[in-house]
């Protein structure tokens, strides 16, 4: 073996004693309590509350991980449902297969429900979570490294990996798209922090520059691959879809800068403030009977004044 590539681990399973933790969920856990904790202190930082992100998080997740693993049986559907494929295999998402563009689009329907519980708009939910979320992608993205998936095209470089045998894969060494892709969204993650803190971007646009950042790159390191996918006009069906959603997240950040400039000034409403009671009206002198127009102590010294001329008659 040459020490220069990178080596493939032997084993995609981590035994933890008589618990075997595969390294694919692995990654994806740790991914998601990454983005938790990054996307916490952002939503803290513009004016909402600790734990919300991880209410929000509670549906978002669940609904990412159902969204992505369709997309990916819907798009790949020959590697289940072919002949002398088992279409069992189609729930088995600890052995791969998760698509980023149904996670993020069911994953955005579970934090649309979730925020609308709690009256905090979505887009600036969606603000605070963006940088956060690429990052999760980035950790995400190791779990191909444990299952020796999705590499490039063959290479000699000194950042090679190296590929064993095994089913539907040959021996050898290859582009590690996924740790271009990790690294890709690394870069991401600080592109979206620089660009929120200089422009103050609002209503959705730190969400938009992230699914239009990471677009761009998915869409060259899609085109390196070699596992097998649908092609339409000579291209991946991967890199049509980034093309497509890059266009749209551009075109979103132009209108809505139009639109609704500057940022939103309460992202969360303080649901838990009592409501303020009225003042307890003054209370009178029941031997004191106002006169139209005059006050309860104006009419109680009128009072007096005609009780000392009484007196003196």
């Amino acid at each position: 073996m040459n020490l220069a590539f990178i080596p493939s681990p032997s084993t995609g399973v981590i035994e933890l004693g008589p618990i075997p933790l595969r390294g694919y969920a692995f990654c994806i856990i740790i991914g998601v309590f990454v983005a938790v904790w990054f996307g916490n202190k952002r939503w803290v930082a513009r004016g909402g509350k600790a734990g919300t992100v991880a209410d929000v998080a509670v549906w978002a997740v669940p609904f990412g991980l159902v969204g992505g693993r369709l997309y990916h049986v819907i798009t790949d559907y020959q590697l289940y449902f072919s002949d002398g494929e088992n279409w069992v295999d189609a729930f088995k998402i600890w052995e791969g297969g998760l698509g980023i563009w149904g996670a993020v689009a069911f994953g955005a329907v579970g934090a649309w429900i979730a925020c609308r519980r709690r009256g905090i708009p979505l887009p600036a939910w969606a603000d605070a979570m963006a940088p956060a979320l690429v990052i999760a992608q980035a950790i995400g993205r190791w779990g191909n490294w444990f299952n020796q998936e999705l590499y490039g095209k063959p290479t000699d470089l000194p950042w090679a990996l190296e590929i064993s045998e095994g089913p539907n894969r040959v021996a050898g060494t290859y582009h590690p798209t996924f740790l271009y892709e990790s690294l890709w969204c690394i870069g991401v993650a600080l592109l979206v922090v620089w660009a929120d803190r200089r422009f103050k971007l609002g209503h959705g646009r730190a969400f938009a520059l992230y699914v239009a950042a990471y677009c761009a790159g998915r869409g060259w390191i899609e085109y390196m691959r070699v596992d097998e996918a649908h092609h339409i006009l000579g291209l991946r069906l991967n890199v049509w879809t980034a093309i497509i959603v890059f266009v749209l997240a551009v075109v979103y950040i132009v209108v809505s800068a139009k639109i609704r400039p500057g940022r939103e000034e309460i992202v969360e409403p303080d649901r838990d403030a009592a409501p303020e009671k009225d003042a307890a009206p003054e209370k009178k002198d029941p031997f004191t009977k106002d006169q139209p127009g005059e006050s309860g102590k104006d009419a109680t010294a009128k009072s007096t004044e005609a009780a000392e001329a009484a007196e003196k008659s």
